[in-house]
């Protein structure tokens, strides 16, 4: 019976996960967070024990929690462009500084780490598909602020992986554009401040028109998060020690979309939903440059694919979520929140 630490339980990941493990395991979730609206069903479970709490302020609870729990997973996260851009000592703060203390903690206490990297961590790099073990991690300038991000995980990744050396039991695992709801809040009508999808979804709702930026030509691969708690609740069993030292690129390589063809793909399944189709008649589709949107300092990827051969042979595991299936279970979810989306017009 896992003891299972999350920090950011009330993340996109974080509730996703919780939601998943008091289903289908016996393991104990130990979560904390500064909020609870994902979890709110959760927190009356047995084997769910929250605590209100901030890491970088609540270090002695969480470093006893590492002491305590089997597996620690510190999702706490600052993950959206814009603020890379417009805040990046705040993402170096947070996403680096303040995770470190929980690195060395797991180190001391002999748990197994399951720390968050990122498909950021690849940059620029020119392979056609992502490979952890080979392909070169390739950023831009310093005057592009958008790298702080992608540099204080690659660092992290970097610092683990000397713990590693010396004995820490950790797996690394980078994300693919995971999506699915509860990923940013569709209330937030402001640019940038959200992800691709969630932002198009948010547009959609409001009847608001759905920019792209430069063109909308850069492609991602996108992937279901049932499909990544799969591979995450793998993970954790680490049946047989299988995912201690490795890094796993976490994605679906068949759902590789230019972010124009999802703008448009949104747009044509709004149109069979009642509750979105009016609103959606009145979007159009208009083109941005990534100052105007995410402000100077942006840089982007035009190609993101994942290498996910060890990731499938050594958990057990493959994607299995198409694109318009993952798209429709994000408008299915959201059929009963589309007035409270709407009202932000007023």
């Amino acid at each position: 019976m896992k003891k299972v630490l999350i920090l950011g339980v009330n993340g996109f990941i974080g509730h996703h996960l919780s939601k998943r493990i008091l289903a289908t395991t016996d393991w104990h979730v130990y979560g904390m967070d500064m909020s609870t609206d994902r979890i709110s069903d959760m927190l009356d479970h047995p084997r769910m024990h929250f605590f209100e709490g901030d890491i970088t302020i609540n270090k002695e609870w969480v470093e006893y929690h590492v002491k305590k729990c089997d597996v620690i997973l510190p999702l706490v996260a600052i993950a959206t462009p814009s603020t890379y851009v417009k805040a990046p000592l705040r993402v170096f703060e947070l996403d680096f500084e303040a995770n470190l203390p929980i690195v060395r903690s797991a180190a001391k206490y002999g748990k197994h780490l399951v720390f968050p990297s990122t498909s950021e961590v690849y940059g620029m790099c020119h392979d056609e598909e992502f490979d952890p073990e080979n392909s070169e991690l390739i950023c831009g300038p310093i005057n592009k602020p958008r790298w702080i991000y992608a540099n204080a995980k690659q660092l992290m990744d970097r610092v683990i992986w000397g713990y590693g050396m010396e004995g820490l039991n950790f797996t690394l695992f980078r994300p693919f554009n995971w999506i699915g709801a509860g990923l940013d809040s569709i209330h937030t009508p402001k640019e940038g401040s959200s992800r691709v999808v969630t932002q198009f979804f948010g547009h959609i709702v409001r009847g608001e028109n759905i920019s792209l930026v430069d063109g909308g030509a850069q492609k991602r691969a996108f992937t279901d998060i049932d499909d990544g708690i799969d591979a995450l609740v793998k993970i954790i069993a680490n049946q047989d020690g299988a995912a201690s030292g490795k890094i796993y690129n976490i994605g679906n390589p068949v759902n590789n979309y230019s972010i124009r063809e999802l703008a448009a793909m949104m747009l044509e399944l709004a149109a069979d939903y009642p509750e979105y189709a009016g609103s959606a008649r009145q979007v159009k589709i208009v083109e941005t440059t990534s100052g105007a949107y995410y402000g100077a300092g942006y840089q982007d990827v035009q190609n993101r694919v994942p290498k996910i051969t060890n990731t499938c042979a050594e958990l057990d595991w493959a994607p299995t979520t198409g694109m318009a299936d993952a798209l429709k279970k994000i408008f299915d979810a959201y059929r009963g929140q589309v007035g409270a989306a709407q009202a932000l017009m007023d």
